[in-house]
């Protein structure tokens, strides 16, 4: 394999129709953007396609057309208003499986148990694949047929949370100004005790809440158990989502997997050291040994900046070299 290999190319499948019908989203909020974002991130999206009756959906057309995904109109082909997407789309994309060797990334956007037999022929045909549904509306089965799966959140509920903020704030206004005392001592007192509710209540930091999943302290001890020697955290990330193809550490209250790994060890699980300039995981107990000059302990204080050089995980080969 040539080094190419290292930036994905790849192909996006969308039955729209499925992603906005009894969803929590609707045609004229669906958003792509962050989605798409993640997809990037992996690699070049060179293929992008989205199949339904586009005269129902009309109003979602012009934003998909701004990134640059192709519209397929499918017409209903039943009295019941039934239309043939979800077969055009099986067609297109295994087509383009065997006319095109370079793409070596399939994501459908379906959350269809229908799919199922695709993403394994897909994965026969050793193409990763990867899954883009709301959660909700997602079967379980085409989760587990998927190498990894992207949830959609419907933007409602962020807005929705920002409504609750605005309108905790303007109620927390309203006391402070018309209180007994008002003005500036009002709101003195106010911010003084929502200062000390905070550890307890959970602020804003605290709402997702940071607990350790079970799937990731298992990999963990498992992979460590068997390791010969330090472990790239890369691996670890890749032994998860091939367990559970919608893992996201984000769930769990952890921006990034690197601070997921940090809540392991202060847990004694693993603990991380420096070989170079990469970060490796090892067994709580492995023993570096006086012989390797590169290899030093971390300690349980860690910063931000560290936490990022951790998450960009290089391949170890590439470091020798």
């Amino acid at each position: 394999m040539n080094g190419r290999n290292a930036e994905h190319r790849i192909a996006l499948f969308i039955d729209f129709e499925n992603l906005v019908t009894n969803t929590g989203i609707s045609s004229a909020s669906f958003d792509l953007q962050p989605s798409l974002d993640r997809l990037l991130e992996k690699g070049k999206v060179v293929f992008r396609r989205a199949y339904c009756d586009w005269s129902r959906f009309a109003e979602a057309k012009i934003r998909l057309h701004e990134f640059g995904v192709e519209l397929i109109d499918v017409p209903p082909s039943t009295r019941a208003g039934k239309n043939g997407a979800d077969m055009r789309l099986v067609i297109d994309a295994l087509e383009l499986c065997y006319a095109r060797e370079s793409i070596d990334t399939f994501v459908i956007g379906s959350g269809d148990s229908d799919f199922c037999p695709l993403a394994y022929k897909l994965r026969e045909n050793g193409r990763t694949v990867i899954g883009l549904a709301v959660k909700e509306s997602t079967s379980p089965l085409f989760v587990k047929a998927c190498d990894e799966f992207i949830y959609l959140r419907p933007r409602q509920s962020r807005s929705d949370k920002g409504d609750k903020e605005k309108g905790r704030q303007s109620v927390s206004a309203e006391e402070a100004g018309h209180g007994k005392r008002g003005g500036r001592h009002a709101r003195d007192e106010k911010g003084r005790g929502d200062k000390e509710k905070t550890p307890q209540g959970g602020g804003k930091s605290q709402q997702p809440k940071t607990e350790v999943p079970d799937i990731a302290r298992e990999v963990v001890q498992s992979m460590l158990a068997r390791a010969t020697g330090p472990v790239n955290p890369s691996l670890i990330k890749e032994a998860i989502v091939r367990k559970e193809p919608d893992f996201d550490e984000r769930e769990h209250g952890f921006s990034t997997f690197a601070r997921l790994l940090a809540a392991l060890e202060q847990q004694g699980l693993l603990r991380r050291i420096q070989q170079g300039r990469q970060w490796y995981v090892v067994a709580a107990d492995f023993d570096v040994g006086s012989g390797d000059s590169k290899g030093k302990k971390r300690g349980p204080a860690h910063t931000a900046e560290e936490d990022e050089e951790l998450e960009s995980y290089p391949d170890p080969d590439e470091d020798e070299g």
